[in-house]
Formats: C-alpha cells, structure tokens, sequence
C-alpha cells in the first residue's frame, strides 16, 4: 500500500515507518510527488528529486563540512575526530589539497597494476566459491573483493586483513541518522583500532617498503613528511580509503548479483553480450544504490528546491530517490543494462563526487562479469535479508547455487 498524505507529512528518517529499511522506495515515490522538500521533525530538509540534489551537490553556498552536526551526535569522541578530518565532509581548501593527491593515486592509469591484481584476486574467489557450490555470496565474495584491493592499495599484510571489515562497518554504521549506544561504542573503538594498526604500519613500512607498483600508503606517508598532512590528517584519510572503498563496493557487487537473479533475462543479455557489463554495472548503481543519503549543511542564504533557506540549515539528499526520479529517468523502476544516458547521482556530483569510482566501477565490472562469465546458473536459494541501515542499502547475506 502507497504512504498516505498523511504517512508523507509526517515521515522522520530518524524514525522510519515499519517496512521501510527493506523497501524505501514506495516512500521515495511518495515524498518526491507530494513533498520533494520534506521539512524532517529535527527542522532538516530532505530532498527526493534529481534536479534538486545535483543542484546541492553543485552550489557553492552549501557546505560538506560536518563540525556543527558531529558534535552533538558523536561528542569528543574518536568518531568525531575521524568523520570531521577525513576528506568526505570537508571543503576547500583542505578537501582540495587532499582531493588532489588521492585522485592522482587513483585515476584509471595509476590503478592499471591494480587493475591487474583484482583479476587474480577474482579468479582465485571463483575457484572458492565452485568448489562451495552454494555459497553466501556476500560473506565468501562481494565482501572480499574490495577488501582485497583496498589492503593491496594501503599494502596491509595478508595475515591482518580479517579486522578490516569488522572496522569499516562499524565506523560507517555510526553514520546512520539515529544512533544506538552499541553502535557509538563499537564505531568509537574501531576507530581507535584501526587508528593504532595504521600506526604500526606505517612505522613498519618504513623501514620495509612494500614491492607495489601503486602503494597510495607510501604516497600520503610522503605528503606528511614534507609536512602536507599532519598525524591526524594521514591516518584518517587512511581509514577514509577503507571505508570509502569497502561497504560500498560490496553493496555494489551483492545488490548488482541479485538484480540479476531477480531479472534473469538481464543475465542473459549479459551472457551473450559480454561488452554490456559496463552500462550493467551503470544501473546497478542506479536501480540499487550502494549509498542512498547525503548530507549537507547551508553556509550562506540560499535557494534550495524553489525555497529560501538560512545558513544552518541540515540537507539530506536522498540519492536512492533521485535515482528512481521519472523526470530524469524513463520508466525508473525497471531494471535496464542498455539504459542510455544513465545520469545517477550513486558518486554523486559537483567537487566531492567520489574519489574512487573509477576504481569502484572496474571491480563491479570484473566481479561481476567474472561470475556470470563463470557460472551458467545463478540461482537464489531464499530471499535475502536487507542490512538494517538506511544509509548505505545492501544486504546481510545473499544465498546461492551456482553451477558452472
């Protein structure tokens, strides 16, 4: 049943309506209809239209800084320190300085070696998962992937890379809008954890220099010893890699594989032409978005959505509803590889579009194209239960049979 008008006047992300963590998007429809510039209980604005977030993530008026909103939220806290230092919810000239050497690090030429490294590490998945046969493809696949290329990236040891996961989810699970104790504890401590891990490291990589063609750990080491970063700066941007890289990237490929258990026809479109997996991979952000909410804070008077808003003012972009929005996208809620142009916001856009989705897009292309390349039956044992958060959209376990 579709939200009432009264169910939409009274919609709070930080309570959401039984229901919606599994399926928001009968509610998206709702409030980009009849409210796109939803005015939240907490006197935020959440928008649900795609003109109106391209907007935002283009206006110069409107700040990624989140000082003002972390502070009461995480307190003098590790996550505080983190969230507010690492490059993601910062502006110039910080985000500039820092932006610019990341992106260096990772442009389509400089990551080619990595390129290289992701298709063994896939390869050598795919042994696994043929030899399991039925397999949860989240825990033995998706989740791993990233993980792989980002310890590559910062040249974690094999031997230490189980912890990365567990840190990453829960530093990015204290992003959610409402937060319970057991999720500020667990965040708090990852950060400290994997603080004093990236310590160790980078004290030992000093004196024993990883063999890596593309060591982006050895790149920000350098901006901090010529004084560019300081302590803070390159551990936090360190972590920032991680969790940038990592829940995303297994959201991508875990949401991208159901889609097309759900919609077989797509699989075998892809079978027979191999060279669509890129535009496949293009929906998969749009139709099921790693990443459903941004935020933003007003700096200066402003027009946001057709209102005049003051500064001080919290935006939620609802990036899942912009990208289902049927003034951008023709029949939105159909599942379409060939879909030509694609205009999502799942990078978002403007000077913080994300730093890695050209690495991001390469392993959902190779992933996934491996596997069906692999398997010719990928068939879903039982529906799979959707992580509980609504910012970042994936899923707990995907359950499988795959037959070669």
């Amino acid at each position: 049943m579709a939200p009432s008008a009264t169910d939409v006047e009274r919609f709070d992300l930080r309570r959401p309506p039984p229901g919606f963590v599994d399926d928001p998007f009968p509610w998206y429809a709702a409030l980009r209809e009849r409210d796109p510039v939803h005015h939240c209980p907490d006197g935020s604005l959440l928008l649900t239209r795609h003109d109106d977030c391209l907007d935002v993530y283009r206006n110069a008026d409107v700040s990624s800084d989140k000082r003002s909103l972390f502070g009461p939220k995480f307190g003098a806290t590790p996550l505080f320190q983190h969230h507010t230092t690492s490059l993601v919810f910062n502006d110039p000239p910080y985000h500039t300085r820092v932006r610019a050497t990341l992106t260096e690090a990772l442009k389509p030429r400089a990551i080619e070696p990595t390129v290289a490294a992701l298709e063994r590490v896939v390869d050598a998945l795919l042994d696994e998962l043929e030899a399991r046969r039925d397999v949860d493809l989240i825990e033995h696949f998706a989740s791993r992937v990233p993980v792989e290329i980002i310890s590559t990236l910062l040249t974690v040891p094999r031997e230490d890379r189980d912890s990365l996961r567990r840190w990453s989810l829960a530093i990015l699970g204290a992003l959610e809008p409402e937060l319970s104790q057991q999720q500020h504890a667990d965040g708090n401590r990852a950060v400290v954890e994997f603080g004093d891990y990236l310590h160790r490291l980078i004290a030992y990589r000093r004196g024993h220099p990883a063999d890596s063609p593309n060591d982006v750990l050895a790149t920000l080491t350098a901006l901090h010893d010529r004084g560019e970063l300081n302590d803070s700066e390159l551990i936090h941007n360190c972590i920032f890699l991680l969790n940038a890289g990592h829940e995303t990237t297994t959201n991508l490929i875990g949401n991208g594989v159901h889609c097309l258990t759900e919609h077989p026809e797509a699989a075998a479109l892809l079978r027979a032409r191999p060279a669509l997996i890129k535009g496949a991979v293009e929906e998969i952000l749009r139709f099921a978005s790693p990443n459903q909410l941004g935020n933003r804070e007003v700096a200066r008077s402003t027009t946001v959505g057709g209102l005049r808003v003051e500064p001080g003012t919290q935006i939620t972009l609802c990036i899942g509803a912009a990208n289902r929005d049927p003034a951008q996208f023709a029949a939105p809620e159909t599942f379409d590889v060939e879909r030509s142009p694609n205009h999502h916001l799942a990078f978002a856009s403007g000077i913080h579009a994300c730093v890695g989705m050209a690495l991001a897009r390469i392993e959902g292309k190779v992933a996934i194209g491996a596997l069906l390349d692999r398997f010719s039956t990928i068939e879903l044992r039982s529906p799979p239960p959707v992580r509980q958060r609504i910012r970042f959209r994936g899923l707990e376990r995907l359950d499988l049979t795959l037959t070669r």
